[in-house]
């Protein structure tokens, strides 16, 4: 797997505690997981939660690098490469909250969906990202 698109010290993306809390729950039941953050409009413009290797990542996504949930392995945070573009300045936090998950996205029968909360990155961060 690449290295995250970033460097020592400095993150490009996080996880809240309720979000961690359904990614282990879904873990649970289907194992190792993964997010996809592509460009799209609609559901595609909503972090994907998929198993494993379900969905394939390639030389048009950048690896944000990875949740730790607790537990064994951590989750991977891909996104599109033209969507990177467009958000190489910010910080992104996935966080959960209640109602319908995107189609394919593994959240969707639970009633709560993952969403991609936003700030810009620090002069700091942005600098040891660079």
């Amino acid at each position: 797997m690449p290295a995250p698109a970033g460097g020592a010290g400095a993150e490009r993306v996080a996880v809240t505690d309720e979000a961690a809390a359904l990614l282990r729950d879904l873990r649970a039941e289907h194992g190792p997981l993964m997010f996809h953050q592509s460009g799209g409009c609609c559901d595609g413009s909503s972090p994907m939660c998929y198993p494993a290797g379900e969905f394939r990542t390639g030389a048009a996504d950048v690896h944000l690098g990875d949740l730790d949930v607790g537990g064994p392995e951590p989750v991977p945070v891909w996104m599109s490469r033209a969507q990177f573009e467009l958000w190489r300045h910010t910080h992104l936090t996935i966080d959960v909250v209640p109602g319908r998950g995107a189609g394919f996205s593994l959240e969707a029968p639970t009633g709560r969906r993952f969403l991609i909360r936003s700030r810009l990155l620090t002069d700091d961060e942005a600098e040891r990202l660079a």
